[in-house]
């Protein structure tokens, strides 16, 4: 029975709003767009296959030079799947997908994949669009959008953020979130136009809070994360150290990426994110095991080999110093809930 970790990112009790913390101060910066544009009731056994990132762009916001799709999580629970690495969310959960990977969802019973896009009614809308699709047992409901963004933080050569985020707001952020996706619904729900009446603002806000709870916990995000992104130094080494956290890397061979000597790329790191490249090599590392810990069902084994550890004990000593318990106490630590029976991999 695969289990379904549900400790993702989590929220502070209010959201951050702080004026002065970098980190913020760099999303607001952001310049978004998009739009609520799909609501669908699942119900188990059900799994679909998106469509892909090209032509839904071409569809929702043929203007734009990226688009990144979101889910929020209603009611209920599902897993999604990028690249054969499937990731748990539930009621409450928004996730979203950076790079527009196309990808698979699904809820906790076995099912065929279908198409997605055979289950959405064909355009012109003049209503948003609602799918209805399974077979007949506990639902899920999920409500869909999309982000127009150019920034470099979802660019996926410089790999800034995982393929798929899982985030979990909650207290306030929580309250704030299912106000906001009701709010747009409604909007929506009134209007000729599928989707272009969503409140633009609204959404740039979900992005944002979501963003803020994913990256407060990657390296030096205090000091710049967002900035180093767009500096010509620091981000042609961190775009590899995202790319392969495993390699072993050293000063000398990340300089070489950003055709700079080893001592100007640390004093760049010092500079713009108070620490040198192998320090945030280290820290990257654990920013990633901690993700796929939190979301994911692979083993300690296997997540400690995805970042850069030969063997799960080195593995356990590094993620301990980081956090204090090894990685399955501080896995099993995490409040979680099995998905049903029958929540093996569903039939292509």
């Amino acid at each position: 029975m695969a289990r379904s970790p549900v400790d993702h990112d989590r929220a502070p009790e209010v959201p951050d709003q702080d004026p002065t913390d970098a980190l913020g101060s760099a999303l607001d910066d952001l310049q978004v767009g998009g739009a609520i544009f799909l609501r669908a009731h699942y119900s188990e056994g059900w799994a679909f296959r998106s469509v892909p990132n090209a032509d839904m762009g071409a569809l929702l916001a043929p203007e734009a030079r990226r688009i990144v799709p979101f889910h929020v999580v209603d009611a209920g629970r599902c897993w999604i799947e990028v690249s054969d690495e499937r990731y748990w969310a539930e009621a409450g959960d928004v996730i979203v997908l950076p790079y527009g990977d196309r990808h698979r969802m699904g809820g906790t019973q076995d099912a065929v994949v279908v198409d997605v896009g055979g289950l959405v009614p064909q355009p012109p809308w003049t209503r948003m669009p609602f799918i209805e699709h399974g077979q007949g047992g506990a639902l899920t409901h999920i409500v869909c959008g999309y982000i127009t963004c150019d920034d470099p933080l979802f660019d996926a050569e410089l790999g800034a953020l995982a393929p798929v985020i899982v985030v979990r707001p909650e207290g306030a952020a929580a309250q704030w979130v299912r106000a906001s996706v009701d709010f747009a619904l409604q909007r929506t729900g009134l209007v000729d136009d599928a989707h272009a009446e969503t409140p633009a603002q609204l959404v740039r806000l979900l992005l944002i809070e979501v963003l803020r709870l994913h990256l407060a916990s990657v390296p030096a995000a205090d000091r710049g994360f967002v900035r180093a992104l767009h500096d010509p130094v620091v981000a042609p080494a961190m775009a590899e150290i995202h790319r392969a956290p495993e390699v072993r890397w050293t000063v000398r061979t990340l300089a070489a990426a950003s055709n700079v000597s080893p001592s100007l790329l640390d004093d760049r790191f010092r500079s713009v994110l108070g620490m040198p490249p192998i320090r945030y090599l280290t820290s990257w590392r654990m920013h990633r095991a901690q993700h796929l810990l939190s979301t994911t069902d692979l083993g300690v084994a296997s997540i400690a080999r995805r970042v850069g550890y030969e063997s799960e004990e080195a593995f356990s000593r590094a993620f301990k110093r980081k956090h204090g318990v090894a990685p399955s106490r501080w896995r099993g630590a995490r409040p979680r809930r099995t998905p049903g029976i029958g929540s093996g991999n569903p039939g292509h």
